[in-house]
């Protein structure tokens, strides 16, 4: 898989879900084949799609940034 296909597919669940996932969910959801994600991609992904991991219980919860209001 390409980042570009990654990247996609990781926004496109995200927005679906906006209460956010955990990484085991999206992997497993998505069917994705890596054990963990490349930490290159994961911060490619808060610059580009606005990519958050919130603390969560027991793993880190994955949303998309909030439009800021103006």
């Amino acid at each position: 898989m390409k980042y570009e296909q990654f990247r996609d597919s990781i926004r496109g669940y995200l927005q679906r879900h906006p209460e956010g996932s955990t990484w085991k969910a999206l992997k497993s959801d998505l069917r994705l084949s890596y054990e963990i994600p490349c930490p290159t991609w994961v911060h490619r992904l808060e610059s580009e799609i606005g990519l958050v991991r919130k603390p969560g219980s027991p793993a880190k919860v994955w949303t998309l940034r909030r439009p800021r209001r103006r």
